[in-house]
């Protein structure tokens, strides 16, 4: 932690000093004075020899093993600017789609249909991991080229998955946010590639992730030079099979007590059930979620993937209609309570 008034030379100095060392140091810019993070294999071990430097208060241990996504490096929250559409910033964001992208003529109608809605960014899958392999696995080039048009016809932004790291550069060049999927949360591979692709990136968690594990992930995109990063929890491996997974809702207001990462959720794949969908999106923005993802599809119960969770144009209009109530009255307060009280 340097002094408010430490001098460029003195920042400088320290730098120098945490390299030669063998260390990573960081800037981390903040509101009244600077902070250097060092990343490193056990970095408290140069905290004698930095904390006597001139310009320095103090040498502060991290506590957390992920940092650069932890609040007690980063204590402001982030904003994720997704081309002009802002992620954490106090509104609710939502994105809504197709689970994948079957024909231009399906993804249009659909993009048209839920930015009338109000959706601000437009979910599909152009490149599908499938449990299956003789299941519908996305039309991959051809489908980018879909997502492309229906943003052009729209002005949704984009975000879609990416499977593997070979295919992140025509991904990237396609979309406007790259989707990590819940299987590939622990593909360290993919996680540094799209950390060095340069744009904003949508990480699921894990099908059997902590949340510790989550964040970790994370870290290895916000380590490779990529800070934009919006955390999505989307239900998690558990013993109950009446829904396709269980929604943690308690991770929402968790990890926004652990890291300045924007939260959102996604019902559709934690539910697995459509007349599920609405409750549980609901649920999430009273749990305090920056956004929902929800999946929507012209003729549900003939998609090529993922049907049963879609919800149809007009349970899509419905539910916008309930989420804009909801955030209405969230901030509200209550009127005349404290007056009814007896005594």
């Amino acid at each position: 932690m340097m002094n408010a008034q430490a001098t460029p030379a003195e920042i400088a100095n320290v730098m120098t000093h945490v390299r030669a060392r063998g260390y990573k140091p960081i800037e981390l810019p903040g509101a009244d004075r600077l902070a250097i993070g060092v990343l490193g294999t056990n970095p408290s071990a140069i905290r004698d020899a930095v904390v006597a430097l001139p310009g320095v208060v103090a040498a502060i241990p991290v506590s957390k093993p992920y940092k650069m996504v932890g609040l007690e490096w980063h204590p402001e929250r982030s904003v994720i600017d997704v081309a002009g559409v802002r992620i954490g910033d106090g509104s609710l964001t939502v994105a809504a789609g197709p689970c994948a992208v079957e024909s231009e003529t399906q993804l249009v109608d659909t993009a048209t249909h839920v930015a009338a809605a109000g959706a601000s960014l437009l979910r599909g899958g152009a490149y599908k991991p499938r449990s299956s392999p003789y299941s519908f696995r996305g039309l991959g080039a051809e489908g980018l080229e879909h997502l492309q048009r229906a943003r052009e016809l729209t002005g949704l932004p984009v975000v879609t998955e990416v499977l593997a790291p070979a295919d992140v550069a025509a991904v990237a060049d396609a979309a406007d946010m790259l989707q990590v999927g819940t299987r590939n949360a622990q593909n360290f591979s993919l996680l540094e590639a799209v950390g060095e692709a340069g744009k904003p990136v949508l990480l699921k968690r894990g099908l059997s992730s902590t949340v510790e594990e989550w964040l970790l992930s994370a870290e290895y995109v916000v380590s490779h030079g990529n800070p934009d990063v919006v955390l999505c929890e989307r239900g998690i491996r558990t013993f109950e099979t009446g829904t396709r997974n269980t929604l943690d809702l308690s991770a929402v207001p968790l990890v926004q007590s652990l890291s300045h990462l924007p939260v959102i959720v996604d019902p559709s794949h934690a539910t697995g059930h459509r007349h599920l969908v609405p409750s549980m999106a609901l649920a999430a923005v009273a749990a305090g979620a920056d956004g929902l993802l929800i999946e929507v599809h012209p003729s549900p119960d003939e998609a090529l993937s993922d049907g049963p969770q879609s919800l149809t144009f007009e349970q899509f209009d419905l539910l916008m209609n309930d989420v804009r109530r909801l955030v209405t009255a969230l901030r509200h307060q209550l009127v005349g309570v404290a007056s009814q009280r007896p005594g």
